[in-house]
């Protein structure tokens, strides 16, 4: 059902993936109907208010904002009480966000990398949003983690994101093999992704311990100058140098069993 024509919408506006490393022009990355949809919107919901204002200043120099930059409100996205990782935002707090869009106006969301959630804290908003009727417009633009799929040549009919493994070498031991397993089991391509600079720890733990016969692919800057996406069975990992991660850049790595 449609909302009433008297509330705004929630807009998910993707953003590019270069975080951490050199800007490309966003015209390459993103279609030019997402960045004058950005451009007109005044209310703002992000992941983070310094790298929200960089990337709308880039949107600007394409297309003229609504607003000038200073006057836009933006808002960051409630995170849990420090030292309590695990605490939950009162929904309260999700419905106060979209107070704009409930009094009519449209609201954008935008995470720091990427399409707003997905792997993305947002998806609680955007949950708020459909409690409170509102209409949620997704708009086109690029992920990571499909990205990864569709280069890795890795089953993309069936597939899981596990979001980060255990830090603990034993419990990251136990849940790597537990995924493996139900990756032969199901035939299903298993994801996840990791803090960058632990990047090439990750790496070189998964070839350590994934079976022989399991293919590996690793996706590191996806869209940017000197990406790379490679993918072998993990003896022929162990077989070569492993490759140097960036430790700024967010990565995906994907296995699946044989």
């Amino acid at each position: 059902m449609n909302a009433p024509r008297s509330t705004g919408r929630l807009v998910l506006v993707p953003n590019a993936l270069d975080l951490g490393t050199d800007p490309v022009p966003l015209q390459d990355v993103l279609s030019d109907a997402s960045l004058r949809r950005a451009a007109s919107l005044s209310a703002w919901v992000v992941e983070n208010a310094k790298t929200a204002r960089a990337f709308l200043k880039r949107v600007g120099e394409i297309h003229p904002l609504t607003q000038p930059l200073q006057a836009l409100s933006m808002t960051e996205l409630p995170r849990p009480r420090k030292g309590d990782p695990g605490a939950a935002v009162q929904p309260a707090a999700w419905r106060e966000l979209l107070a704009p869009a409930l009094g009519g106006q449209d609201v954008g969301l935008l995470s720091d990398a990427g399409l707003p959630a997905v792997a993305d804290p947002g998806a609680a908003l955007v949950q708020a949003a459909h409690e409170a009727g509102l209409v949620v417009e997704p708009l086109a633009g690029a992920s990571s983690l499909t990205l990864a799929l569709a280069a890795s040549g890795l089953n993309g009919q069936r597939f899981a994101f596990e979001g980060y493994l255990p830090q603990n070498a034993a419990e990251r031991a136990h849940r790597v093999r537990e995924l493996e397993q139900r990756s032969r089991k199901e035939g299903q391509t298993q994801l996840v992704i990791e803090t960058p600079y632990r990047n090439q720890a990750l790496l070189e733990s998964l070839v350590q311990l994934l079976q022989p016969g399991t293919r590996l692919s690793v996706a590191c800057g996806l869209t940017s100058p000197g990406g790379f996406c490679q993918t072998r069975s993990v003896s022929q990992w162990r077989s070569t140098p492993l490759p140097v991660m960036p430790d700024k850049l967010p990565a995906v790595f994907l296995w699946l069993a044989g």
